[in-house]
């Protein structure tokens, strides 16, 4: 009787923390639905935001095209969603967090929360490193080596998918100062040990750049250099940090 008892009290537990978990993803849901509607009436403004870059680059009398019927209606659609999980992502980022806080200690959560702050900010800041340093570069590039015969006219779902995938690669890539600190805090390396990997580092930016980005070096490398750039930053805060320093004392 005392044993089903105690398998009950640990059931218990489980399914109120799946119940709030739940209660958190619907929340987070809520949320981008609710952004995405108050967005959604500007959603051709926001194209036409969005691919600025290409369109100062285009030869003139030519514009984007859509090369498929419901692509007017879908791109900027789509475009729209994604912004607005974008906008959500510190309300997503705080349901996270309230999840998980009452299962850590008092010394992790001073160290969590400007973490959590860092990678919002860091997140952004990749993106408009992508737009504003990265898309006016690399369109310029491409719209300027095509053949003169060749009219650049992009489809409108094309540069979609394309900018999307660099706004990810740009936004992930940023947050390497707070992957390299969590690495250390964790004491799955230490400040030394990823000092001394700084060449193996590089080329795996590199690499990570080719992987990430469209099949071009400017994009490849203007991604690999901010990431290498950034580990550097990650090491320099981990020196910086005592907390941190103090707990890769206590694993050691």
């Amino acid at each position: 009787m005392t044993s089903s008892a105690s398998a009950g009290d640990k059931e218990q537990p489980l399914i109120q923390h799946l119940l709030e978990l739940r209660t958190r993803i619907i929340r987070s849901t809520v949320v981008i639905l609710i952004v995405f509607a108050g967005l959604f009436y500007f959603s051709s403004d926001i194209y036409e935001f969005i691919s600025q870059p290409l369109r100062v680059y285009l030869p003139e009398g030519t514009s984007m095209i859509a090369t498929d019927v419901a692509s007017p209606f879908l791109a900027p659609f789509k475009l729209t969603l994604v912004l607005s999980l974008f906008i959500a992502i510190p309300y997503i980022l705080h349901q996270i967090w309230a999840f998980i806080s009452p299962g850590l200690y008092k010394h992790e959560k001073r160290l969590a929360i400007p973490l959590l702050v860092a990678s919002v900010l860091l997140f952004y800041s990749g993106m408009a490193f992508a737009y504003f340093v990265v898309f006016p570069l690399v369109f310029g590039f491409f719209t300027s080596i095509g053949p003169e015969s060749v009219a650049v006219m992009t489809d409108i779902n094309s540069y979609l998918n394309f900018i999307l995938k660099l706004f990810f690669a740009f936004g992930l890539a940023f947050e390497i100062p707070v992957a390299t600190v969590l690495l250390i805090w964790s004491g799955v390396s230490d400040v030394d040990s990823l000092a001394k990997k700084r060449p193996y580092v590089i080329v795996g930016c590199f690499v990570l750049g080719m992987l990430l980005t469209p099949p071009d070096v400017i994009s490849q490398t203007l991604l690999a250099g901010p990431m290498w750039l950034l580990f550097e930053m990650g090491i320099l805060f981990a020196r910086l940090t005592p907390s941190i320093s103090a707990k890769q004392t206590e694993t050691d």
